[in-house]
């Protein structure tokens, strides 16, 4: 089972992730969410909480690096686990992954909150 949690700040869209990414259930909700997301210029995969992502969830996020790109966004992905890293980097160089580092990850926050503010 896999579950998303999404958080906006102006531009910048952040879906954390929790659970498997391994069937096509799974895969076709991260697709329907991050498509909901368009108006976003950066929308930021957090795989911190995936346990394991397999052929199908691996596809989809072959195919969601290439929609934002053909839509001008930027999709990171940001702290996979060891397993998850692993079966990303095993997919090879030509995948093109934009993983985000935690420098880059705070910078990203702190520019959209300096520019849409946060209501107190």
């Amino acid at each position: 089972m896999l579950n998303l949690q999404v958080e906006r700040i102006g531009e910048l869209a952040v879906i954390k992730c929790q659970g498997r990414i391994v069937r096509s259930e799974a895969a076709y909700k991260l697709r329907e969410t991050v498509r909901s997301l368009q108006e976003a210029r950066t929308i930021v995969l957090d795989l911190s909480q995936v346990s394991a992502v397999e052929g199908g969830g691996l596809g989809m996020i072959v195919f969601l690096e290439q929609w934002a790109h053909d839509r001008d966004l930027q999709l990171k992905l940001f702290n996979p686990t060891r397993s998850v890293r692993v079966r990303l980097d095993d997919a090879g160089p030509l995948t093109g992954f934009n993983f985000a580092t935690t420098r880059e990850m705070m910078a990203l926050w702190a520019d959209a909150e300096s520019r849409f503010g946060l209501v107190a």
